[in-house]
């Protein structure tokens, strides 16, 4: 004896003819774009706690996120039940909770400067038309990782990937001087004063003592960015815009080069301005926080 065959679930052909619609997609959704709100508004309670440096009470988090006291009360009970959120037994105050440590962790591990740093490379390239160079700092000092030309000026063969460029004479080694800690970089700059001094002629901007060299530091660090003419490459520029990680330890940094009157070297101009605006970005999302 057979079996009786299993009703097949009607398509969507087949329900319209017995006068059920099927279900429309809207144009957000097949974008992708559509998002779910209650996540977004759960976010803003998230966030307030992490601006927090101490527990606070469900009144303060309400009239900070701008919601009712019992709305967010449902949403720390479940942000409560997943960890992201612990509430103290004794005052009834929340913070964050052992499982947003372990996804700052997680961020943290996860997070690629290589990565995240090529698309605002390729738009400062593109919309200003000079070549930029992501350098990290390597075993040999500043080290250039990637580059990406600019349609402005000749591309500068002279500097390829690898290529381990001075502290004193580049704009990314200045960076990396006025941010990382002396003990990395105190053996490199002892060697290059030397060969500064020795110098008989002096064209260029390099410093050529340590109050020099103080000075230049100083001047980056209130700047937010470095610049070097002449010193590098014979009649070419430099801006230089450093990288920090959550810690506000300098990562990395992006750097853009080109013909002196040709790139817009003025630290107060929009090449600079756009610079430092990408660098920032960059260091806000591997978790950099400005100071004040």
């Amino acid at each position: 004896m057979k079996r009786p065959r299993r009703p097949r679930p009607p398509d969507s052909a087949s329900a319209s003819a017995r006068g059920s619609e099927p279900v429309k997609i809207t144009k957000a959704e097949r974008s992708g774009r559509r998002g779910i709100q209650s996540i977004e508004i759960g976010f803003k309670i998230l966030d307030y706690l992490r601006t927090e440096l101490r527990p606070v009470p469900l009144k303060m988090i309400a009239a900070n996120t701008g919601m009712s006291a019992a709305n967010v009360h449902y949403y720390l009970v479940s942000f409560q039940a997943v960890g992201i959120v612990r509430q103290e037994t004794d005052t009834g105050c929340y913070a964050l909770g052992p499982y947003a440590l372990k996804l700052g962790m997680a961020a943290i591990e996860q997070f690629d400067v290589f990565a995240v740093a090529r698309p605002a490379m390729t738009e400062l390239a593109t919309t200003i038309g000079h070549t930029v160079f992501l350098g990290v700092w390597g075993n040999r000092g500043p080290t250039i990782i990637y580059r990406v030309e600019g349609g402005a000026s000749r591309p500068i063969i002279e500097l390829r990937v690898g290529s381990v460029l001075s502290l004193l004479r580049s704009a990314l080694g200045r960076n990396f001087l006025a941010h990382l800690p002396r003990s990395l970089t105190g053996g490199m700059l002892d060697r290059e004063l030397k060969e500064e001094l020795a110098r008989e002629t002096r064209v260029d901007d390099a410093p050529t003592t340590k109050a020099e060299v103080e000075e230049m530091m100083d001047t980056i660090r209130r700047d937010g960015i470095s610049r070097c003419r002449d010193a590098l490459l014979p009649n070419f520029t430099s801006l230089s815009a450093p990288i920090f990680d959550q810690a506000g330890f300098m990562i990395a940094a992006i750097t853009m080069m080109g013909p002196i009157g040709i790139l817009d070297d003025d630290l107060k101009g929009p090449t600079a301005t756009a610079l430092i605006a990408h660098a920032r970005a960059l260091s806000a999302t591997a978790g950099w926080q400005p100071e004040g």
